[in-house]
């Protein structure tokens, strides 16, 4: 089982993650538009996996998941952002994927990421 908090402002670009994650073994999801949403639904249903893009109607994505590090812990995050000199990545459980992104990048990401049951 497998929770993923989609951090994302554009609904396409969300159902599309949500879709190729869900062909690979995600089994639920949260969705947040702006940093502060991302946060509450973080603490709502905590993740096993955050993606998210950069920026947002309402915040910046990295900013959200940094809360959300402090506040919970560290997770795996996977950027997937048009914006990637706006990411830095600063540890190795940090992905950064450049849209328009593929569903196999995203693949290999989740994969390197998440352990195998």
């Amino acid at each position: 089982m497998c929770h993923v908090l989609i951090i994302e402002d554009e609904p396409l670009v969300a159902m599309n993650i949500e879709m190729m994650l869900s062909e690979i073994g995600a089994t639920s999801f949260s969705f947040a538009v702006t940093e502060d949403e991302a946060v509450i639904a973080a603490h709502e249903h905590p993740p096993q996996l955050i993606t998210s893009d950069v920026r947002l109607v309402d915040g910046l994505g990295p900013a959200a998941v940094r809360r959300i590090h402090e506040e919970l812990g560290p997770m795996p995050v996977i950027f997937i952002t048009a914006s990637p000199h706006d990411c830095d990545p600063d540890d190795p459980s940090t992905t950064v994927l450049v849209k328009p992104v593929s569903s196999e990048a995203v693949t290999a990401a989740f994969h390197r990421m998440m352990p195998l049951p």
